[in-house]
Parts: structure tokens; C-alpha cells; sequence
């Protein structure tokens, strides 16, 4: 009986230790695995060099564009599209490793151009590291628009017809985020951070999530009367609120075309589920709907960066569309930077030694 129960008892301790030690081998594993995931300086430096310097100081111009097409297809097919003059700010930019902050003033006050129209508010900030990025928008529209490109009415609407609108009011918010699976041989903080150096092509496949909301508020009684006399009915909504949820898969190529120059492209096409609220004019019953669309989101560039010292240009572009049969509605974003810049405060790691 002792020596059975002595026997029992060193198995049960045996049977223990071993599962400690796998427990802590399945920890050590986990913890491996999120501080791989969490090093975003795990590169292959013969496609990628790192940044040596700490800081940096930036001037950057920025042009914003914007859109809103509206749309029915019944009884016949008409289309309206408005947008406004383009927007211009100029900044000074403090660069920390892959972070840019800064302030930027409306440069159409500085060149004279400024109007008594009312401008809008955007917020647009977008993080580029090794491994993922993060889209984050705020925009809410003014009253400087104007009508272009009116197709399906009158004839008595010339080709090339421009009028100012005071009706349109718009809102959004969105967020985005991606992963970038090529991280250790394609960097996208080379094109629009400049906080690494790409050295040679490189291209990467991206998937990513995105939510939005949308507000649009549009006053068709303000539209010309040549324009209201044959206009569709389903385009006489008063308010039109949707949310936009979505997940993208592209591709990013980076493109070495001279020593310390590098070339950017990158389309991301998203499958987006939306589900809106139309308000429409006085009388009549709102709608509900739900189904499903395609969207964009556009990413260019062109730098040189020869570590020391860098200049370029970036465009980032989104489309967000929206179709039912008898209304529909498109809108598009973008953002065209022009910078130069340079960094100091060299690393610890990569200044010289004194002998």
C-alpha cells in the first residue's frame, strides 16, 4: 500500500511538470508571435533601409478635390454633379519617426482668393508603418459648390452649363485599417512617410476594413428652374443618410526607378454593405435600403529621398458609390500633397564613434 501510493504520487508530480512546461511553452510561443507581430523595424534591408535620424522637419502644400454626383435612372436617365472649387493649405510638419505632426493655414487667404462663401472642416490623418496603417476622416462640406456636367434634363441646357448651388450639405466620418502582407520587402512609409528607403521594386498585397457614415443633406428647391421643370422624382430627396461597411483587398507596388527615387501605386477595390435612410420631399414615405456596392480607395506617389534630405508629391483618393434603381449617388475624396523636408538627429546607433 505505501509503496503504491508512493508510486502514484511521483506520477501525478511527473504529470504536472510536464504540464507546466507545455503551458509555458504555448505562452512563450504567444508572446513570440505578438512581439513579431508588434516589430514593425523586421525588414530585409536589402530591399528596405531604415531611418537614421530621430526627427524630422517638413513643408508640405496640400490641394483637396471632392465631388457628389446625383443620379435616376427613371423615366429616363439623368445625372447631376456638383463640387466645389479646390481647397489649398500649406503647413510645417514635425516628423517623429513615423508620426507628422502640424498646422496647416488655408493658402487661398494667403494668394488673395479667399471668398465670403462658407468653407467646410476636414480632418484627414493617415499612419503609415511597416506593417499596417490606419485611415482616420472627418469632413464636413461647406456652400462654395457648383453644378457641372448636367446630363439627361432640358436642351436648353448648354453643353458646358456651371452654376453656383447653396443646397448641398454633406457630413462624414470613417475609419480604415490594413495589413500589409509583403512588410519585410515593400514599405509603404518610403512613399508617403518618408520614413524608410525603399532600394529596390517591391510589391505587396493589402487587405483592409473600413466603416463610414455618411450625411447628405440636399435642397433640390434651389436648383435652377430649367433644371427642377423635368427633373426625375426620385431626385427630390430632401436628406440622405447611409452607413458604409466594407472590406478591401488590393495591391502596392513600389518602384525603383533611379537611386534614391521611387514611384508608388496602390488600388484597393472594397465590397461595401451599406444600409441607408431617404428622406424625400414633403408628403411622401422615407425608404429604407440595404444592399451592396463596390468602392475605391487610390494611393500615388513619387519621392526622392536620399536620407538626408527629401521632395514629392502624393495623391490619396476614395470613391464611395451608392445605386438603386431609381436614385442613385457618388462621391469621391482626394488629396494631393506636395512636400519637402529633411531629418536630423542622427540614432545612437548609427553615429560615428569617436577614436
Amino acid at each position: 500500500m505505501l509503496l503504491a501510493l508512493s508510486l502514484f504520487a511521483q506520477n501525478e508530480e511527473s504529470n504536472l511538470i510536464v504540464s507546466d512546461s507545455l503551458g509555458n511553452k504555448r505562452t512563450g510561443n504567444f508572446k513570440r508571435i505578438i512581439k513579431k507581430f508588434l516589430n514593425f523595424n523586421d525588414f530585409d534591408t536589402a530591399y528596405i533601409s531604415p531611418n537614421r535620424y530621430n526627427y524630422a522637419l517638413m513643408l508640405d502644400h496640400f490641394t483637396n478635390y471632392e465631388y457628389y454626383s446625383v443620379g435616376s435612372g427613371t423615366p429616363e436617365a439623368q445625372r447631376l454633379r456638383f463640387s466645389p472649387k479646390p481647397h489649398n493649405k500649406i503647413g510645417v510638419y514635425f516628423g517623429w519617426r513615423w508620426i507628422f505632426l502640424g498646422w496647416a493655414v488655408d493658402a487661398d487667404g494667403l494668394y488673395g482668393k479667399k471668398s465670403g462663401k462658407k468653407r467646410g472642416t476636414e480632418f484627414d490623418l493617415s499612419l503609415y508603418s511597416s506593417k499596417f496603417g490606419v485611415d482616420i476622416l472627418y469632413k464636413r462640406t461647406g456652400n462654395s459648390y457648383k453644378i457641372h456636367n448636367v446630363t439627361g434634363f432640358s436642351d436648353r441646357i448648354p453643353a458646358y452649363y456651371s452654376e453656383d448651388f447653396n443646397g448641398l450639405k454633406v457630413k462624414m466620418k470613417g475609419l480604415n485599417l490594413y495589413y500589409i502582407f509583403n512588410n519585410r520587402r515593400f514599405s509603404y512609409p518610403a512613399a508617403f512617410s518618408q520614413s524608410t528607403n525603399q532600394r529596390r521594386n517591391a510589391g505587396s498585397f493589402i487587405a483592409g476594413f473600413s466603416v463610414s457614415t455618411h450625411n447628405l443633406d440636399f435642397d433640390y428647391t434651389k436648383l435652377p428652374d430649367i433644371i427642377q421643370e423635368t427633373m426625375n422624382p426620385g431626385m427630390k430627396v430632401n436628406h440622405i443618410k447611409y452607413t458604409n461597411i466594407s472590406l478591401n483587398f488590393g495591391y502596392a507596388y513600389n518602384w525603383v526607378f533611379a537611386r534614391n527615387c521611387l514611384a508608388c501605386l496602390s488600388l484597393n477595390p472594397a465590397v461595401a454593405y451599406k444600409t441607408s435612410r431617404i428622406r424625400k420631399a414633403e408628403g411622401e414615405t422615407d425608404d429604407w435600403y440595404k444592399n451592396f456596392n463596390i468602392d475605391f480607395i487610390l494611393r500615388a506617389g513619387v519621392v526622392y529621398n536620399n536620407s538626408k534630405y527629401f521632395i514629392g508629391t502624393s495623391f490619396v483618393g476614395r470613391t464611395y458609390d451608392y445605386y438603386r434603381n431609381n436614385f442613385s449617388l457618388n462621391n469621391g475624396f482626394g488629396t494631393l500633397q506636395v512636400y519637402a523636408g529633411f531629418n536630423f538627429c542622427l540614432k545612437k546607433e548609427h553615429r560615428k564613434k569617436k577614436q
